[in-house]
């Protein structure tokens, strides 16, 4: 099935299992992962009949507030839960990553053909509002050869809350010390200067319309709709153009400084590695470390491990970046601490 076709089911998705099915799992939260994880519930379920699966695509603080409420058996977010939210359910919660994301910036100047370049702090200074001209000697400094016109710089934001944000923003915040102060990170935050635009749909139609914009959106939305997007320069001094694979990377280097018993909410944006894409995010499954039904437990236990390894084969595909396979090992031990009545879940179901 084609990211195409995928993306004409309804935002709802009810993947329905004959009437035998056994056990029902329901799930709702990020928006960006959604394709993917219909993917995913489809090809489970044509396996494993017994199993019914729905996921709603509400956005990631509709996901994580039904998660800890209670009212659905899995959440979903592109932003880490809060301290204060993880203690609001007493930490019965695990995040499970399930693939990675990328955010480019995309722009609107149809007389330059070229890949722009982007160092951070001009990224940075070009959202606070600071650099308002696209031929300023700071852009143009890194585009040698790459005829920059005299026009005002328009930035386009995201007006809704999104993972997108939180994002951008927290790469924002790792590379500008005045961003980090004066705006700081989140899926919502007080934007200096710009325009909004709900949605990816917003952000790229306010740009697509509006000459000199630049703006944000994740990677697989860029690659569908074909918008310009360009290359940013990462830790180690490299240009980086964005593309799955150099999401993948990104995943891989902030390994090598994360700690193994790390809970997984976890920033990745501006890691190490001479290849890794430095705007790049886990995207994840919230999961209960405990489930009073052992029945529903085993499932969404198998169902995971599944999307963690079989499943992983797909992400290329329908525009996402697919997991290191390093991190494999480290969540099936998070994995194994999941119980149901006081049991191992990984045990009973032998979900490897």
């Amino acid at each position: 099935m084609t990211k195409y076709s995928l993306i004409a089911l309804a935002a709802t998705v009810a993947l329905a299992a004959p009437a035998a099915a056994q056990v029902k799992l329901n799930g709702a939260g990020a928006t960006f992962p959604t394709i993917i994880y219909q993917d995913w519930m489809l090809s489970y379920n044509k396996a494993h009949p017994d199993v019914q699966l729905n996921y709603q695509s509400i956005g990631s603080g509709g996901g994580i507030r039904q998660f800890s409420d209670g009212t659905v058996d899995f959440g979903a977010s592109d932003a880490p839960m809060s301290d204060s939210g993880v203690a609001a359910i007493q930490g019965n919660v695990l995040h499970v990553p399930t693939v990675l994301g990328g955010v480019v910036p995309t722009y609107n100047l149809p007389d330059v053909t070229a890949t722009l370049r982007f160092t951070p702090d001009v990224l940075a200074d070009i959202f606070l509002g600071r650099i308002t001209k696209w031929n300023d000697a700071r852009i143009a400094s890194v585009n040698p050869g790459v005829k920059l016109p005299d026009t005002d710089i328009v930035v386009v934001h995201r007006s809704d809350g999104s993972g997108t944000s939180f994002i951008w923003t927290d790469y924002l915040s790792k590379v500008s010390p005045d961003w980090a102060q004066k705006v700081g990170k989140g899926t919502s935050v007080n934007w200096p200067v710009g325009l909004g635009g709900k949605g990816n749909e917003g952000v790229t139609a306010t740009v697509r319309q509006t000459p000199g914009a630049i703006g944000y959106v994740e990677l697989g939305y860029a690659m569908i709709n074909k918008l310009p997007a360009g290359a940013v320069r990462n830790k180690a001094g490299k240009f980086i153009t964005p593309a799955l694979e150099s999401v993948t990377a990104a995943a891989a280097g902030a390994m090598t400084a994360m700690d193994p018993n790390t809970d997984f909410r976890v920033s990745i944006t501006n890691p190490d590695g001479d290849k890794a894409y430095p705007i790049a995010s886990f995207t994840w499954f919230l999961i209960h470390k405990q489930y009073d039904d052992p029945a529903k437990a085993g499932a969404l236990v198998k169902f995971v491990w599944w999307a963690e390894t079989d499943g992983q084969s797909r992400p290329s595909e329908l525009g996402y970046a697919a997991l290191p396979k390093q991190l494999r090992p480290w969540i099936e031990a998070r994995l194994k601490t999941i119980t149901a009545g006081g049991k191992s879940v990984w045990k009973i179901t032998a979900a490897r």
